[in-house]
Formats: C-alpha cells, structure tokens, sequence
C-alpha cells in the first residue's frame, strides 16, 4: 500500500528524529498561539503515526493473508481485490470504507463496454463482498451501499451510447439492518421518470444516517456559529427498509 509503508531511505529511527523536530517546531508556535482548536490538526499527524507504525494495519492491508479460492471469488482485478480489501479494512475496525470504480461515462459503445468489462466485474466483487461479509457474520453490522452519481439517458445516442442523466438512477442497500430483496419504486416505461415510489438524494441521505444510529436531524455549529446540518430537514426516511 503507497503511503503506508516508510520508504526505503527513511528507516525507524529516522520517522522518529523527524517527528521530535515537528514536536519542537510546533512547541514554539503553540507558545505564541495557545488555542486548542489551531492544535486539533495534530490528531492527523497522530493517526498518521500510527498507521505507518502498526503492525495490525500493514496485516489488513496484506492481501496475500487471504487463500487463492477467496480471491478468486472477488476475481483478480484491481476492483475485486479492492473489495475483498475493504472487507478486510472493516474486520480490522475501519468505520468508513470507500470503493470506487471508474469507466462508467459510457457516451460510446455503451452495452459493449457493459456487457463485456464493466457488469461482469461489478457483479462478481458486489456478490462476493455480501456473501463474504454474511458468511462470516459481519453484514447486520456492515451497511454496503452500491451507487453513481447519476442515471443515464433512457434514449441511445448516435455513437451507441447513453448520457448524463439526472432524472432516473438506482441506488442498492445491503446489510446495516435493513430488509433486502425488495426493489422500491419504479419508473416509466421508458425509464424517464419515476412512476411511483421516488426517491429523493435527501431521502437517501437520512435513510443512511438513521442505518447508522445517527440523528439526521443533528445541527453543528461552527466555531464562527454557522449551522452545519447532517442532512436536508427535506429527507424523508424510506420506511420500507425497516419493515
């Protein structure tokens, strides 16, 4: 893993003498600003720190601790071992795990580029993360959400392809407590508009913070005053999840 590990002309002792000379130079700046909030950034360094010195985390990140047949069921590609090391990251006590997949503006050569790279992929690293996390009991506590950023035209373009499109698009839920094998609204007949059901991104958004035991409803406030909310006061949480 890059950054994970000290490169090679920076051994042990070396991070440590850097680290005393941060000390020292911050010891100075505190004397001349003594405010805890301009000091809150050291929490970063600390679990910086931390990560490049610990042992546990260089294991979670060792994906060669895993056997051939679990690998295999991710499938050998930069995303399915991507997942199969966020399962391993959230075993290890990560709270927040992102995975991310490129190649999806399909403009041109849209259901060749699906059919052959991109939904194979997807649906064999998906598949594998859920019956993975279930199988070794992790999935009621592991909330997996699979999205983009928005849908594509329902019309094809003159290249074959499918454009931006905000109107329609589908969002997937997995564990975390939520009841799955149900598919909640639909569209037209031509996947336009949503015909019954809609969802909104604020409902999403609050549905995802109720998941996770959180008051979507909570406000911040900034050190200047200024209100931050978790969530729209707009979103509405979709109950169907929970029944």
């Amino acid at each position: 893993m890059q950054n994970l590990n000290l490169p090679v002309d920076v051994d042990p002792d070396r991070l440590a003498k850097r680290r005393s000379f941060v000390d020292r130079m911050n010891g100075r700046f505190v004397e001349g600003e003594p405010d805890d909030r301009v000091r809150s950034v050291d929490s970063f360094y600390q679990r910086a720190y931390d990560l490049v010195n610990s042992p546990q985390a260089k294991k979670a990140f060792d994906l060669r601790e895993e056997d051939t047949k679990t690998r295999e069921l991710y499938g050998q590609t930069t995303y399915g071992q991507g997942c199969l090391l966020a399962r391993r990251a959230v075993e290890a006590g990560a709270r927040f795990v992102t995975i991310s997949k490129g190649g999806w503006d399909t403009h041109q050569q849209n259901f060749q580029r699906l059919s052959n790279q991109l939904l194979p992929e997807l649906d064999r690293a998906y598949s594998a993360l859920l019956t993975d996390l279930a199988q070794r009991g992790m999935l009621e506590k592991t909330l997996v959400l699979l999205m983009g950023e928005f849908g594509r035209t329902p019309r094809v373009n003159g290249r074959g392809g499918r454009d931006h499109y905000p109107r329609a698009r589908f969002v997937c839920m997995a564990g975390g407590g939520v009841r799955g094998g149900q598919v909640i609204g639909k569209t037209d007949a031509t996947g336009s508009e949503p015909a019954e059901r809609p969802g909104t991104v604020e409902g999403i958004s609050t549905t995802l913070y109720t998941c996770l035991r959180i008051d979507p409803h909570k406000v911040y406030q900034t050190p200047t005053g200024r209100p931050i909310r978790l969530a729209s006061p707009d979103g509405q949480v979709i109950r169907e999840l929970f029944g």
